[in-house]
């Protein structure tokens, strides 16, 4: 399954990780005390059978689950509940803001609007709302790029009033040159900074040739949300995610990002919450216990 039919209904295995030790259980550092997953890391699984993925993810020593769209929170809250798990993030139907329906091959949900949506984000306690990608149709075009950035912004104060922040969540594409600038830029420059707020994947603007650090320094007190992921070594620049091999994707310690750094940064920067990824992996459950395995380790650097 690849992310956007992910995006279109947060599914979600029949698999366990064993309790880690109790020393590694504890941590002080708030990031790691509240660490997250987003649930497309485990998609398969949760597929199969979300109530025993869960349960691995809470073994595994996770506090909070990030899912893809706020309407599979009817079936996944009384699941978190059992365990103890929270949600503050969900991504949602990016077509909800930008309205172009007809390039996801779907129509319109009838009845149910982004308003009514924000409304039940509201009831599920939600601090964010993700706007996690766009079609291929809709981000041709500089003007492409500054029509969402718009339609972002009005989206945006709703959430405002709604006590929510909404954020935007990138992929590689975003860093591709069109007509000698950079997407992402316009994005910096056009989203309303009180409005609109960045959740950074730093394995993707890493991939695109871009140091996610460097990016951190640049928006300070903009990027609300990280999404940790590490970077095979020698995994050359690309922008085309589809393209990405499986093993780019590294569990954290990995791989050449600089987690430690970037965990460092968070809290200078105004980073409220992280979360796990790993796009692919041939055991997820494993990997996701392997990266908060990591967090631990350099708990006392960061």
């Amino acid at each position: 399954m690849i992310r956007r039919d992910f995006l279109k209904t947060t599914a979600a295995i029949s698999v366990s990780v064993p309790f880690l030790p109790s020393h590694l259980m504890t941590t002080n550092n708030p990031y790691v005390e509240q660490i997250g997953v987003q649930l497309y890391t485990v998609r398969n699984q949760m597929e199969k059978d979300p109530a025993a993925t869960l349960k691995a993810i809470k073994e595994a020593g996770y506090a909070q689950i990030e899912g893809g769209d706020v309407r599979s929170y009817k079936e996944l809250t009384p699941m978190m509940q059992d365990l103890g798990l929270t949600s503050s993030s969900t991504f949602f139907p990016w077509s909800f803001v930008t309205g172009r329906w007809d390039l996801v091959g779907q129509e319109a949900p009838k009845g149910y609007s982004f308003e009514q949506m924000v409304d039940d984000a509201v009831k599920c306690n939600f601090k964010y709302l993700v706007f996690g990608y766009m079609t291929e149709g809709e981000r041709e075009t500089l003007d492409d790029y500054r029509r969402i950035a718009e339609q972002l912004n009005t989206a945006g104060e709703l959430c405002q009033k709604a006590g929510i922040d909404l954020c935007y969540h990138n992929h590689a594409f975003e860093f591709e040159p069109i007509d000698g600038q950079v997407p992402y830029r316009i994005f910096m420059e056009e989203f309303d900074p009180g409005t609109v707020f960045f959740e950074l994947d730093v394995f993707w603007a890493s991939l695109a040739g871009h140091d996610p650090i460097a990016l951190m320094k640049e928006l300070p007190g903009r990027i609300k949300l990280l999404h940790l992921k590490d970077k095979k070594p020698g995994t050359p620049t690309m922008f085309d995610h589809n393209e990405v091999p499986h093993d780019a994707f590294q569990e954290l310690g990995d791989g050449v990002v600089n987690i430690t750094k970037v965990m460092q940064l968070a809290e200078e920067t105004g980073v409220e919450q992280c979360f796990v990824e790993q796009d692919q992996s041939p055991d997820p459950v494993a990997s996701i216990g392997q990266s908060i395995g990591y967090l631990r380790e350099i708990e006392g650097k960061i």
